[in-house]
């Protein structure tokens, strides 16, 4: 293995496991708003990757006749502090990472989910209540939005970029109406949609009248964060989301309770 290139920073692994599902045009933009904004702001440096291999606990080694079964200089999941995951569809982990993945969280690695999470690996029974739930629907509307955890890192801004902020606001996006196992007690929700704000039909498809887009939650020693956002190509642009996703991420570090 080659001597670590990021050595003394901290280190985010994103990784768009969508060879199953559907491909949202924006996961390139996504991807690399994430490796720049981390970069730019010094708060960690980024390994992106559109496959999952390494979303594991094992050695990575080489195919073929000339790599076949030696080291390929490739790190797993023990040399990142968060993942950052944007799946859609049933994806392409191995029972085996699935396994590596939950153990990695649990022993304190930090997750953050993107857009599209809910709808994604729905033949791993431990996927929906690690991130919090599934899906019901969705809709793209400017909703309003209530702040439910206002000291939530980069709701207040994240160096020059400004944040949300502690008041309500309305957003245009496209908004998830969570259903089960989504859990108020198990869940914190920093952002969610104002009841009233949500068209009649939608609202009719969540009787619990309940209506997250940010959450966390806790796994053994580790952190998980649903980011449901990021559908249309103007959030990866907008400042206040980009000091959010900072936030998420930093959260998942383990910066801010």
């Amino acid at each position: 293995m080659n001597a670590d290139p990021w050595a003394g920073h901290r280190k985010v692994l994103a990784v768009a496991d969508v060879q199953t599902g559907y491909h949202h045009g924006v996961i390139s933009h996504a991807l690399t708003t994430v490796a720049t904004l981390g970069r730019r702001h010094g708060a960690f440096r980024t390994e992106l990757r559109t496959d999952s291999q390494l979303i594991t606990g094992a050695p990575i080694v080489g195919v073929g006749p000339k790599y076949g079964g030696k080291p390929v200089n490739a790190r797993d999941l023990s040399h990142f502090d968060a993942l950052f995951l944007m799946p859609s569809g049933a994806g392409t982990l191995r029972p085996d990472q699935q396994a590596d993945l939950l153990a990695w969280i649990r022993a304190g690695g930090g997750l953050v989910v993107g857009h599209a999470a809910l709808f994604a690996y729905f033949d791993w029974p431990e996927w929906a209540p690690l991130v919090g739930g599934r899906v019901r629907g969705e809709f793209t509307a400017s909703a309003p939005v209530r702040v439910r955890r206002p000291t939530f890192p980069g709701l207040a801004g994240f160096g020059e970029l400004p944040g949300f902020g502690a008041a309500d606001f309305e957003f245009t996006e496209q908004h998830p109406l969570v259903g089960p196992p989504f859990d108020p007690a198990t869940c914190q929700v920093v952002l969610e949609l104002a009841s009233a704000g949500v068209p009649e039909a939608a609202r009719a498809r969540v009787p619990e009248d309940h209506f997250p887009v940010l959450w966390t939650r806790r796994e053994g020693r580790g952190r998980v964060c649903n980011l449901t956002w990021g559908h249309e190509e103007h959030t990866w642009d907008d400042p206040r989301f980009q000091a959010l996703l900072l936030g998420a991420l930093t959260w998942a570090m383990g910066d801010g309770p």
